[in-house]
């Protein structure tokens, strides 16, 4: 079976980086798959790639080899680096991108790329993506391992999605991400949104909407209505049906969300 080489970038498609990233591969190993995952993750977003790559990386065939640059950082001190989980290898560079797939995978192996025999000859203070990651992604398509290229390293950067915060009867989460559609992913998983409204009835409020209903399909609203609803990534979203979520609410990442337990007082019937 023919090696897999994922990319995620925010290069985007206008210009030729993606090309030469591709041509640099290639004519290192013919044989091997390049898939696109995305390349427009919003630049220099180091937390929308790592959300990305988190929620993609584990569809692809075990021994996938996926290449992500976002690297605001790239031509300064941040390292290059490989890393070997047990099923899917990860390159690019040490500055969180890899931050939540290693917060999973915490028996993983980082390596930092040193020896440059895997390197393109001449490398641009600019683009690692090229220079660096992707020669060193194609040899590891031939069999190359980890240990040749680099050396171990424990001081990798991570990064976190931020946790909610729940104090009595209030949970309260934030924006993480936002997708082209202007759907807007927060940081309120179904596990625990589940565990804190449990069998009550709850309010949820972000920006000027609130609403008590979650919905399991967008269509279950008007064209143009807002909605709540836990999507593909398993977190809870606002959504518009047909429209743009994230432009009508006036909303984006950062922004809070606010789920309020609605207690029902039932009083006590009178003793007779």
């Amino acid at each position: 079976m023919k090696k897999v080489i994922t990319l995620l970038t925010d290069f985007g498609l206008k210009d030729s980086y993606i090309g030469a990233m591709k041509g640099v591969i290639l004519s290192i190993n013919p044989e091997v798959h390049i898939i696109d995952i995305t390349h427009d993750i919003e630049p220099q977003s180091i937390l929308d790639a790592a959300f990305v790559l988190y929620t993609t990386y584990s569809y692809f065939p075990k021994g996938t080899i996926h290449l992500a640059v976002v690297d605001p950082g790239v031509g300064t001190e941040r390292r290059p680096i490989g890393i070997t989980t047990q099923d899917y290898y990860f390159i690019g560079p040490d500055n969180g991108v890899f931050g939540l797939v290693l917060g999973k995978h915490r028996d993983s192996e980082v390596f930092q790329l040193i020896n440059n025999t895997y390197f393109r000859e001449k490398i641009s203070q600019t683009f690692h993506g090229r220079d660096i990651f992707a020669p060193v992604a194609a040899h590891l398509s031939l069999g190359v391992t980890l240990d040749k290229i680099g050396r171990v390293i424990k001081d990798y950067k991570g990064i976190e999605i931020p946790e909610p915060l729940v104090t009595q009867g209030l949970l309260e989460g934030q924006i993480i991400y936002r997708d082209r559609f202007g759907n807007l992913v927060t940081n309120v998983s179904q596990e625990i949104f589940s565990h804190f409204v449990g069998h009550d009835s709850f309010e949820i409020e972000v920006g000027p909407f609130k609403t008590q209903t979650l919905r399991s399909a967008y269509a279950e609203v008007a064209p143009g209505e807002p909605l709540a609803i836990f999507g593909s990534t398993g977190y809870l979203e606002i959504s518009e049906n047909m429209g743009n979520a994230s432009a009508r609410l006036g909303l984006d990442v950062g922004d809070p969300i606010r789920i309020r337990k609605i207690m029902i007082n039932v009083k006590n019937p009178k003793p007779k």
